[in-house]
Protein backbone atom coordinates (compact mmCIF):
# COMPACT_ATOMS: atom_id res chain seq x y z
CA UNK A 1 0.00 0.00 0.00
CA UNK A 2 1.26 3.51 -0.79
CA UNK A 3 2.37 6.02 1.84
CA UNK A 4 -0.64 8.28 1.45
CA UNK A 5 -3.08 5.38 1.38
CA UNK A 6 -1.61 4.20 4.68
CA UNK A 7 -1.86 7.71 6.15
CA UNK A 8 -5.53 7.86 5.18
CA UNK A 9 -6.05 4.41 6.66
CA UNK A 10 -4.54 5.59 9.94
CA UNK A 11 -6.44 8.90 9.89
CA UNK A 12 -9.74 7.09 9.45
CA UNK A 13 -9.17 5.13 12.65
CA UNK A 14 -7.85 7.94 14.84
CA UNK A 15 -10.22 9.57 17.30
CA UNK A 16 -10.21 13.30 18.01
CA UNK A 17 -11.55 15.83 20.48
CA UNK A 18 -12.48 19.50 20.52
CA UNK A 19 -8.98 20.48 21.67
CA UNK A 20 -7.49 19.19 18.38
CA UNK A 21 -7.78 22.19 16.05
CA UNK A 22 -5.75 20.55 13.24
CA UNK A 23 -5.05 16.82 13.26
CA UNK A 24 -3.72 14.16 10.89
CA UNK A 25 -3.22 15.27 7.29
CA UNK A 26 -1.47 18.63 7.62
CA UNK A 27 2.18 19.53 8.18
CA UNK A 28 1.69 19.67 11.95
CA UNK A 29 -1.03 19.28 14.55
CA UNK A 30 -2.53 22.31 16.27
CA UNK A 31 -3.67 21.69 19.83
CA UNK A 32 -5.38 23.84 22.45
CA UNK A 33 -4.36 23.05 26.05
CA UNK A 34 -6.84 23.84 28.78
CA UNK A 35 -6.28 27.08 30.72
CA UNK A 36 -4.39 26.58 33.96
CA UNK A 37 -2.84 23.27 32.92
CA UNK A 38 0.84 22.66 32.11
CA UNK A 39 1.90 20.56 29.12
CA UNK A 40 3.87 17.36 29.76
CA UNK A 41 5.79 15.80 26.86
CA UNK A 42 7.60 12.49 26.48
CA UNK A 43 8.98 10.37 23.67
CA UNK A 44 10.17 6.81 23.31
CA UNK A 45 11.15 4.48 20.49
CA UNK A 46 10.86 0.74 20.05
CA UNK A 47 13.56 -1.07 18.12
CA UNK A 48 13.23 -4.53 16.65
CA UNK A 49 15.18 -7.20 18.60
CA UNK A 50 15.82 -4.72 21.42
CA UNK A 51 12.28 -4.12 22.64
CA UNK A 52 10.25 -6.66 20.69
CA UNK A 53 10.71 -9.60 18.36
CA UNK A 54 9.58 -10.04 14.78
CA UNK A 55 7.30 -12.92 15.80
CA UNK A 56 5.30 -10.78 18.24
CA UNK A 57 1.73 -10.04 17.13
CA UNK A 58 1.52 -6.56 15.62
CA UNK A 59 -1.18 -5.64 18.14
CA UNK A 60 1.20 -6.42 21.02
CA UNK A 61 3.87 -4.19 19.47
CA UNK A 62 1.34 -1.38 19.11
CA UNK A 63 0.13 -1.78 22.68
CA UNK A 64 3.69 -1.72 24.03
CA UNK A 65 4.55 1.40 22.00
CA UNK A 66 1.68 3.25 23.63
CA UNK A 67 2.22 1.76 27.09
CA UNK A 68 5.85 2.80 27.57
CA UNK A 69 4.97 6.43 26.85
CA UNK A 70 1.79 6.42 28.88
CA UNK A 71 3.80 5.04 31.80
CA UNK A 72 6.15 8.04 31.64
CA UNK A 73 3.19 10.40 31.89
CA UNK A 74 1.78 8.32 34.75
CA UNK A 75 5.02 8.86 36.66
CA UNK A 76 4.55 12.63 36.33
CA UNK A 77 0.96 12.46 37.56
CA UNK A 78 -0.18 13.72 34.16
CA UNK A 79 -3.33 13.19 32.15
CA UNK A 80 -2.52 11.85 28.65
CA UNK A 81 -4.08 13.83 25.80
CA UNK A 82 -2.40 13.50 22.40
CA UNK A 83 -0.02 11.14 20.59
CA UNK A 84 2.30 11.49 17.59
CA UNK A 85 3.43 8.31 15.85
CA UNK A 86 6.48 7.90 13.59
CA UNK A 87 6.56 4.54 11.81
CA UNK A 88 9.47 3.33 9.71
CA UNK A 89 8.29 0.29 7.78
CA UNK A 90 10.10 -2.14 5.45
CA UNK A 91 6.97 -2.33 3.26
CA UNK A 92 3.53 -0.77 3.12
CA UNK A 93 1.98 -3.78 4.86
CA UNK A 94 -1.60 -2.73 5.60
CA UNK A 95 -2.36 -5.91 7.53
CA UNK A 96 0.56 -5.32 9.94
CA UNK A 97 -0.34 -1.64 10.32
CA UNK A 98 -3.98 -2.51 11.07
CA UNK A 99 -2.85 -4.96 13.74
CA UNK A 100 -0.44 -2.41 15.19
CA UNK A 101 -3.22 0.17 15.35
CA UNK A 102 -5.50 -2.32 17.11
CA UNK A 103 -3.03 -2.39 19.99
CA UNK A 104 -1.83 1.22 19.85
CA UNK A 105 -5.17 2.95 19.44
CA UNK A 106 -6.87 0.47 21.74
CA UNK A 107 -4.67 1.49 24.67
CA UNK A 108 -4.74 5.18 23.71
CA UNK A 109 -8.54 5.12 23.66
CA UNK A 110 -8.60 3.51 27.09
CA UNK A 111 -6.81 6.59 28.42
CA UNK A 112 -8.65 9.17 26.27
CA UNK A 113 -5.60 9.88 24.14
CA UNK A 114 -5.98 11.00 20.52
CA UNK A 115 -3.53 10.26 17.71
CA UNK A 116 -3.04 13.68 16.07
CA UNK A 117 -0.14 13.21 13.65
CA UNK A 118 3.22 11.65 12.94
CA UNK A 119 5.29 10.37 10.05
CA UNK A 120 5.66 7.38 7.75
CA UNK A 121 8.96 6.34 6.20
CA UNK A 122 10.43 3.33 4.44
CA UNK A 123 13.33 1.49 6.07
CA UNK A 124 14.14 -1.05 8.81
CA UNK A 125 11.23 -1.39 11.23
CA UNK A 126 11.33 1.29 13.93
CA UNK A 127 8.59 2.86 16.02
CA UNK A 128 8.75 6.31 17.55
CA UNK A 129 6.02 7.77 19.75
CA UNK A 130 5.63 11.22 21.24
CA UNK A 131 2.98 11.72 23.88
CA UNK A 132 1.59 14.98 25.22
CA UNK A 133 -0.41 15.33 28.38
CA UNK A 134 -1.39 17.97 30.87
CA UNK A 135 -1.13 18.41 34.60
CA UNK A 136 -1.95 20.83 37.37
CA UNK A 137 1.37 22.69 37.75
CA UNK A 138 1.07 22.40 41.53
CA UNK A 139 0.82 18.60 41.35
CA UNK A 140 3.70 17.56 39.10
CA UNK A 141 5.39 14.41 40.41
CA UNK A 142 9.18 14.36 40.03
CA UNK A 143 12.09 11.98 40.57
CA UNK A 144 15.06 12.82 42.81
CA UNK A 145 12.96 14.53 45.50
CA UNK A 146 12.49 11.81 48.11
CA UNK A 147 12.96 12.77 51.75
CA UNK A 148 14.71 10.99 54.59
CA UNK A 149 12.13 8.90 56.44
CA UNK A 150 9.83 8.50 53.43
CA UNK A 151 8.11 5.20 52.87
CA UNK A 152 8.87 3.51 49.55
CA UNK A 153 5.86 1.90 47.91
CA UNK A 154 5.20 0.22 44.58
CA UNK A 155 2.00 -0.43 42.66
CA UNK A 156 1.02 -3.88 41.41
CA UNK A 157 3.66 -6.60 41.39
CA UNK A 158 7.25 -6.92 40.22
CA UNK A 159 9.21 -9.49 38.21
CA UNK A 160 6.59 -10.88 35.81
CA UNK A 161 8.05 -9.38 32.63
CA UNK A 162 11.57 -10.47 33.56
CA UNK A 163 10.32 -14.01 34.21
CA UNK A 164 8.59 -14.03 30.82
CA UNK A 165 11.83 -12.98 29.13
CA UNK A 166 13.71 -15.87 30.75
CA UNK A 167 11.47 -18.44 29.10
CA UNK A 168 9.56 -16.39 26.56
CA UNK A 169 8.49 -19.22 24.26
CA UNK A 170 7.22 -21.37 27.12
CA UNK A 171 6.28 -18.80 29.72
CA UNK A 172 2.74 -18.81 31.18
CA UNK A 173 0.30 -16.62 29.26
CA UNK A 174 -0.26 -14.15 32.09
CA UNK A 175 3.49 -13.56 32.49
CA UNK A 176 3.81 -13.03 28.74
CA UNK A 177 0.95 -10.55 28.91
CA UNK A 178 2.93 -8.49 31.43
CA UNK A 179 5.82 -8.39 28.95
CA UNK A 180 3.85 -7.81 25.75
CA UNK A 181 0.90 -5.80 27.08
CA UNK A 182 1.81 -3.95 30.28
CA UNK A 183 -0.89 -1.68 31.70
CA UNK A 184 0.47 1.76 32.63
CA UNK A 185 -0.68 3.05 36.02
CA UNK A 186 -2.07 6.32 34.68
CA UNK A 187 -4.94 6.75 37.14
CA UNK A 188 -2.79 5.76 40.12
CA UNK A 189 -0.15 8.29 39.10
CA UNK A 190 -2.72 11.06 38.99
CA UNK A 191 -4.21 9.92 42.30
CA UNK A 192 -0.86 10.02 44.14
CA UNK A 193 0.85 12.96 42.44
CA UNK A 194 -0.21 15.61 44.96
CA UNK A 195 0.90 13.56 47.97
CA UNK A 196 4.09 11.91 46.64
CA UNK A 197 7.46 13.45 47.42
CA UNK A 198 8.86 11.66 44.35
CA UNK A 199 7.63 9.16 41.76
CA UNK A 200 9.08 7.18 38.86
CA UNK A 201 7.92 4.30 36.68
CA UNK A 202 9.76 0.99 37.05
CA UNK A 203 10.94 0.34 33.50
CA UNK A 204 14.67 -0.27 33.93
CA UNK A 205 14.52 -2.37 37.11
CA UNK A 206 13.56 -1.49 40.67
CA UNK A 207 17.10 -0.87 41.97
CA UNK A 208 18.11 1.22 38.97
CA UNK A 209 14.96 3.33 39.08
CA UNK A 210 15.14 3.68 42.87
CA UNK A 211 18.58 5.20 42.37
CA UNK A 212 16.95 7.89 40.21
CA UNK A 213 14.15 8.46 42.73
CA UNK A 214 16.54 9.22 45.60
CA UNK A 215 18.10 12.61 46.15
CA UNK A 216 21.84 13.35 46.54
CA UNK A 217 23.43 11.50 49.45
CA UNK A 218 20.31 9.50 50.19
CA UNK A 219 20.03 5.74 50.55
CA UNK A 220 17.28 3.22 51.11
CA UNK A 221 16.50 -0.08 52.77
CA UNK A 222 14.42 -2.54 50.76
CA UNK A 223 12.63 -5.32 52.63
CA UNK A 224 12.81 -8.27 50.24
CA UNK A 225 10.06 -10.13 52.03
CA UNK A 226 7.66 -7.31 51.16
CA UNK A 227 8.28 -7.23 47.41
CA UNK A 228 4.88 -7.91 45.80
CA UNK A 229 4.79 -10.96 43.53
CA UNK A 230 1.98 -12.23 41.35
CA UNK A 231 0.56 -15.71 41.88
CA UNK A 232 2.01 -16.81 38.54
CA UNK A 233 5.51 -15.65 39.47
CA UNK A 234 5.31 -17.49 42.79
CA UNK A 235 4.12 -20.60 40.98
CA UNK A 236 7.06 -20.55 38.56
CA UNK A 237 9.62 -19.49 41.20
CA UNK A 238 8.42 -20.92 44.53
CA UNK A 239 11.76 -20.05 46.14
CA UNK A 240 11.65 -16.35 46.99
CA UNK A 241 15.42 -16.05 46.59
CA UNK A 242 14.99 -16.94 42.91
CA UNK A 243 12.33 -14.25 42.48
CA UNK A 244 14.24 -11.42 44.12
CA UNK A 245 16.79 -10.84 41.31
CA UNK A 246 13.95 -10.65 38.78
CA UNK A 247 11.99 -8.24 40.95
CA UNK A 248 14.98 -6.05 41.76
CA UNK A 249 16.72 -5.83 38.39
CA UNK A 250 14.44 -7.34 35.75
CA UNK A 251 12.71 -4.23 34.45
CA UNK A 252 9.77 -3.84 32.04
CA UNK A 253 7.25 -3.89 34.90
CA UNK A 254 5.88 -0.37 34.23
CA UNK A 255 4.67 -0.10 37.79
CA UNK A 256 5.05 3.11 39.80
CA UNK A 257 7.61 3.50 42.57
CA UNK A 258 6.66 6.30 44.94
CA UNK A 259 8.12 7.89 48.06
CA UNK A 260 5.61 9.11 50.63
CA UNK A 261 5.70 10.78 54.00
CA UNK A 262 4.28 8.24 56.49
CA UNK A 263 1.38 10.60 57.17
CA UNK A 264 0.31 10.27 53.50
CA UNK A 265 0.30 6.46 53.38
CA UNK A 266 -3.31 5.87 54.35
CA UNK A 267 -4.62 8.35 51.77
CA UNK A 268 -2.39 7.01 48.97
CA UNK A 269 -3.30 3.42 49.76
CA UNK A 270 -7.02 4.26 49.84
CA UNK A 271 -6.89 6.10 46.51
CA UNK A 272 -5.11 3.23 44.80
CA UNK A 273 -7.45 0.68 46.37
CA UNK A 274 -10.42 2.62 44.99
CA UNK A 275 -8.88 2.15 41.52
CA UNK A 276 -8.30 -1.56 42.10
CA UNK A 277 -4.52 -1.02 42.14
CA UNK A 278 -2.50 -2.68 44.94
CA UNK A 279 0.02 -0.43 46.67
CA UNK A 280 2.69 -2.07 48.85
CA UNK A 281 5.30 -0.56 51.16
CA UNK A 282 8.65 -2.15 50.32
CA UNK A 283 11.13 -0.03 52.23
CA UNK A 284 12.30 3.27 53.62
CA UNK A 285 14.44 6.21 52.47
CA UNK A 286 17.40 6.84 54.76
CA UNK A 287 20.68 8.77 54.90
CA UNK A 288 22.95 5.76 54.35
CA UNK A 289 24.02 6.87 50.88
CA UNK A 290 23.49 3.37 49.46
CA UNK A 291 20.66 0.93 48.77
CA UNK A 292 20.48 -2.06 51.12
CA UNK A 293 18.36 -5.14 50.40
CA UNK A 294 17.42 -6.97 53.60
CA UNK A 295 16.16 -10.56 53.67
CA UNK A 296 13.34 -11.60 56.03
CA UNK A 297 15.92 -13.12 58.41
CA UNK A 298 17.64 -9.76 58.68
CA UNK A 299 20.67 -10.62 56.55
CA UNK A 300 21.67 -8.42 53.64
CA UNK A 301 21.42 -9.68 50.09
CA UNK A 302 24.33 -8.58 47.95
CA UNK A 303 23.24 -8.01 44.36
CA UNK A 304 24.68 -5.92 41.56
CA UNK A 305 22.62 -2.80 40.88
CA UNK A 306 21.79 -4.11 37.40
CA UNK A 307 18.91 -2.59 35.49
CA UNK A 308 18.65 -1.67 31.86
CA UNK A 309 21.11 0.61 30.07
CA UNK A 310 20.67 0.96 26.31
CA UNK A 311 24.41 1.17 25.69
CA UNK A 312 25.73 -1.16 28.39
CA UNK A 313 22.95 -3.82 28.48
CA UNK A 314 24.10 -5.50 25.30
Amino acid sequence: MSEFALIERIRARAASDDRVLVGIGDDAAVLAPEPGRALVATTDSLVLDRHFRSDWPAADVGHLAAAVNLSDLAAMGARPRWALLALTLPTGDAVWVDGFLDGFLGLCTRFNTCLVGGNLSAGPLNIGVQLLGDVDPACVARRGRARIGDLLAVTGSLGDAAAALLGEDGAPADLLARLHRPVPRVEAGQAMAAMATAMIDVSDGLLADLGHLLGPGQGARIELGQLPASGSLVKVFADASQRWPLQLSGGNDYELLVSLQPSQWDAAHARCAALGVPLTVIGLVNSAGAIECRQPDGHRLELPRGGWDHFESR
